[in-house]
């Protein structure tokens, strides 16, 4: 079993975009400085979206420019397309850009043109036209949104998955994430899909993104995890997963919570160098942003070194 972990902090990304009101800016940035406080290395701040397709995320570059930065803690912005990334590249020679991008993909022809709207082949193309223009200034990570299912066509081949990793690895991503969209996972499946990618990518750093959408998000995260996967996507109170509108799963779409990995792999002797009661205080603060109580059963009954020092 691996003694340490890295786990990248969603909630302000993939987490917001599930909600229906605007986050001010300055609780955006309030939630991130608390979440670089706790100790997460990678944090999810925001996306380069259109403003008008995704209103949320119309204050990225401010965001950007008014989160504390720390040593050692890298802040990530989706991009949809290449003028995302030029938004990103302007940002950054402003002095205040964010320290990796994130560039989507789905695995199936039927989610990419729903989400993307544009073909596979079409997004390929994007995608290396925005590496291009990242220029290496950025750490890259690439996302394969449906790794593990479709909403419609099912069943995913692993193949595909594997070859679009590999896609990603020759356009020097630095990271690969495999999203489980639709919460469709399940240990054995997660087993193979990172022993596979492993075998044929041997030290590269593969991010496990699990859904929570059948309440199979953390034994999933424990395969992979035994699968020797060390990157971990979650979110506080296991929030956001889809943006607003799109109700894969009856709408039950949410990230893995943060609250509830950190305690099991703290448990187990996982190391996952964040600060509990910080941890706790920053998931306090994302259900008083949300003004509502939260997913995480952590949150509610206390990390579980806690219940064992009682």
């Amino acid at each position: 079993m691996p003694d340490a972990v890295t786990i990248c902090e969603c909630f302000a990304r993939d987490g917001l975009q599930h909600e229906p009101e605007f986050v001010p800016t300055e609780t955006k940035v309030a939630l991130l400085d608390s979440f670089a406080a706790a100790g997460f290395r990678r944090i999810e701040a925001t996306s380069y979206s259109h403003p008008d397709r995704v209103p949320g995320f119309s204050d990225a570059s401010q965001v950007l420019a008014a989160i504390t930065r720390k040593p050692g803690v890298a802040f990530k912005a989706t991009c949809p397309n290449p003028r995302a990334v030029r938004r990103a590249v302007d940002d950054l020679e402003a002095g205040h850009g964010a320290e990796e991008l994130s560039l989507l993909v789905s695995a199936t022809e039927s989610h990419t043109e729903r989400n993307l709207r544009t073909t596979r082949a079409g997004q390929w193309e994007r995608v290396t036209e925005m590496a291009r223009l990242a220029d290496g200034r950025f750490r890259l990570v690439g996302v394969v949104s449906v790794a593990f299912g479709c909403p419609f066509e099912g069943t995913v081949d692993p193949g595909r998955v594997a070859e679009d990793v590999a896609r990603f690895i020759d356009l020097g991503a630095d990271l690969v994430t495999l999203g489980d969209t639709i919460g469709v996972a399940t240990p054995p499946s997660v087993r193979a899909m990172f022993t596979r990618i492993q075998r044929a990518h041997p030290g590269f750093p593969v991010v496990a993104h699990f859904h929570n959408t059948r309440g199979t998000g953390i034994a999933n995260a424990v395969a992979a995890l035994e699968a020797g996967c060390r990157h971990f996507d979650t979110a506080f109170g296991g929030v956001g997963g889809h943006p607003t509108g799109i109700r894969y799963g009856a709408g039950l779409t949410g990230n893995v919570c943060t609250e509830d990995l950190v305690s099991l792999f703290d448990a187990m002797g996982v190391e996952t160098g964040l600060d509990l009661d910080q941890l706790a205080a920053a998931s306090a603060a994302c259900e008083a942003a949300l003004g509502r109580p939260l997913s995480s059963m952590v949150a509610r009954a206390g990390f579980a070194r806690s219940a064992a020092l009682a």
